[in-house]
């Protein structure tokens, strides 16, 4: 008797505790696409925020999509100088799954203001740009998920490492933590994967300086770009890529990143970058993500999940720089299950 006393109790406890947290759930798929008590509501989550800077205030372009007061992520585009339609087909897997996220075009980008003033483009004040971008949207330790990808990783980890303190989970996709090795790893390991007349030539290109030559964005989108950033014929090339690329801010992209994506090129700022030895200070949950066939070396970014505190890799075996497009099937259900583990208290190191 006793027995069938305590298999109730335990049985009654548990329905009950599923019971709690089923209507919370309930409650955030059922308000997910619900404006109504949002200032955004009328530009259907479009926000345009003032962002102060040595050199003025400027405005960036933001948009939420989604309720969820756990899971909140803004996302980071690549570019230097690109824009969030890098991202948009996160629409086709995060509504589902109830995440909010916010598209978000970074000062110089096509969405935002674009000011022409060279003194604007530095991960310092980049860092304090998104620190800006947080204040005005309300997002904090309890909510605030940083997605950031190429670029945009190189922002992310930025970011966390002054101000992880506001972070519940980092992501950072398709980056490595130093400009040296991701330099390395194209001229030693992807490079000779070209047909050798095909890098001859662009090697001429670059050995003459000669960027504007169109020859050479025409040759690396054919050969490299189909191989490395995107796996897939130019011409079924998602449109919001196509678009995404139509509207980058050259000025921005040539002063911090180069002439390209094969490697860090000429005086570009960014080609002495490099955060590894700082890394092993970030205790918020990571997921690094790395590719198969990226321009980014994916054992690197295996590294960085094992040199934080609190790190999970994801690869992508059938992925290259743009993952979520080549590689959804692995992409999505990974990052899903990271935002999902951490807001449930199930991360763990892996």
């Amino acid at each position: 008797m006793k027995l069938k006393v305590l298999i109730c109790s335990v049985i009654s406890v548990f329905f009950f505790s599923n019971c709690q947290e089923k209507p919370k759930e309930d409650s955030i798929k059922a308000n997910y696409l619900d404006f109504s008590k949002r200032d955004d509501q009328l530009t259907g989550g479009i926000k345009m925020i003032p962002i102060k800077t040595p050199k003025g205030t400027f405005n960036v372009w933001t948009k939420r999509v989604g309720n969820n007061p756990k899971i909140k992520v803004l996302l980071l585009h690549g570019g230097p100088g690109l824009t969030h339609e890098l991202y948009e087909s996160f629409d086709g897997y995060f509504p589902n799954e109830s995440i909010e996220y916010i598209y978000y075009d970074q000062l110089g980008s096509y969405y935002s203001d674009q000011p022409n003033d060279n003194s604007l483009w530095t991960n310092e004040r980049f860092v304090e740009e998104v620190e800006q971008v947080r204040i005005a949207l309300g997002l904090d330790s309890s909510n605030f998920y940083l997605m950031g990808q190429s670029w945009g990783g190189i922002l992310a980890m930025e970011y966390a490492l002054k101000y992880q303190k506001n972070l519940k989970g980092l992501i950072i996709s398709n980056m490595m933590a130093s400009a040296a090795e991701y330099n390395a790893y194209a001229k030693d390991v992807l490079a000779p994967q070209l047909d050798p007349k095909i890098l001859k030539q662009l090697q001429d290109i670059e050995n003459n300086n000669d960027f504007d030559n169109p020859k050479y964005s025409e040759l690396l989108f054919k050969y490299y770009y189909t191989e490395h950033v995107l796996r897939m014929p130019l011409e079924k090339w998602p449109e919001s890529i196509n678009r995404c690329f139509k509207h980058i801010n050259p000025n921005v992209y040539v002063y911090m990143q180069g002439h390209s994506e094969f490697g860090i090129t000429g005086n570009a700022t960014l080609k002495n970058w490099d955060v590894k030895a700082r890394l092993k200070t970030l205790t918020v949950p990571t997921l690094s993500i790395g590719s198969k066939y990226d321009t980014m070396d994916p054992e690197h970014m295996k590294w960085i999940a094992n040199e934080v505190q609190n790190g999970r890799f994801l690869f992508c075996p059938n992925g290259s720089h743009l993952s979520q497009y080549d590689d959804p099937k692995t992409y999505f259900p990974g990052v899903i299950k990271f935002l999902k583990d951490v807001d449930s208290g199930e991360f763990r190191k892996e």
